[in-house]
This record gives structure tokens, C-alpha cells and sequence, in this order.
């Protein structure tokens, strides 16, 4: 009795109609396909993409050197070097700020370390690079990633302390 069904089966294609019944459901129906460059897929309020170094309104750095960022990151992506401040000594800036986006894991700790909120992970995530040394983001780069999407940045921490 078992060798029969089985013959039926496979005489009668029943697993080919039973796979072209769940294609035939789901044929008629809308896609859900985005079409990427045009539509966008919504993104949680707590997305963490490409990092941005701030400034204050008076267009000085917020970075105070502290470091902070540099010690929490657990995957070692962030090189930070330091020096006394010229016109104040009880100050230091900052002569080396670099983020290594293949060690990165976005995880937030270093823009919650930060206390003067200088370093900030955006909403972009719109950006690549053609050769592995591009990989590594400097201070400049962070400073105008900063300056281009400033309103995007205060918009999304407040948006956060809320």
C-alpha cells in the first residue's frame, strides 16, 4: 500500500502542485519589493550609522580630549592623541581623532562615554569607500561629516533625550 501512494505520488507530480499552489497565492498578490535608491525602508528612532564630530555654535570643538570614547570602545576602533592647549594650559585639544569603520561595531558606547556630546553616530548609512585606506575616518572628515548634517544631528538627540 506504501509503494503505491508513493508511485501515485511522484506518477501524479503532487509535491511540484502543492509548491505551484504557494506560488499561485502569492502571485496575485501586491509585492513588497522596495525599490532602494527611491524608496527608503523606515529605520528605528535608535539607529546607529555613520559617526560625525560636533561643534559648538561659536564654531569651536567640542572635543576636550578627554579620551573617554577611546577607552570604552571595545573593539579598539578609535585612535585618539592629545596635547596641551597653546593659549591655555589647563586645556588640551585634540591633534588626532581617527575611527576604524571595518573595527567599529556601532554599538553607542563611545557617544555615551563622550561628556560634552562631541562624538555622535547619525541616521547615514549611505557611504562606502573604493580602497581599503579610506577605511579609517580623521578628524576633518568627522568635523565635516558634523558641519554638513548638523540639523539632522540636533534633531536626532533630541529626539533621543525625549
Amino acid at each position: 500500500m506504501n509503494r503505491l501512494m508513493n508511485f501515485l505520488r511522484r506518477f501524479l507530480l503532487i509535491d511540484i502542485f502543492k509548491g505551484l499552489k504557494v506560488t499561485g497565492k502569492h502571485f496575485f498578490q501586491k509585492p513588497i519589493t522596495i525599490n532602494y535608491p527611491e524608496e527608503k525602508t523606515p529605520r528605528a528612532a535608535r539607529f546607529r550609522g555613520l559617526h560625525a564630530l560636533r561643534r559648538y555654535d561659536s564654531g569651536e570643538e567640542r572635543c576636550i580630549g578627554c579620551k573617554l570614547c577611546e577607552s570604552v570602545c571595545p573593539s579598539l576602533a578609535i585612535t585618539m592623541e592629545t596635547e596641551p592647549d597653546k593659549n591655555d594650559d589647563s586645556r588640551r585639544i585634540t591633534t588626532r581623532y581617527e575611527i576604524d569603520l571595518f573595527k567599529c561595531i556601532y554599538c553607542g558606547l563611545c557617544e555615551q562615554a563622550c561628556p560634552v556630546d562631541a562624538i555622535v553616530e547619525t541616521r547615514l548609512f549611505e557611504y562606502h569607500f573604493d580602497k581599503n585606506n579610506q577605511r579609517i575616518i580623521n578628524k576633518d572628515q568627522l568635523l565635516n561629516i558634523g558641519d554638513k548634517h548638523k540639523d539632522l544631528i540636533s534633531d536626532d538627540l533630541m529626539a533621543r533625550r525625549n
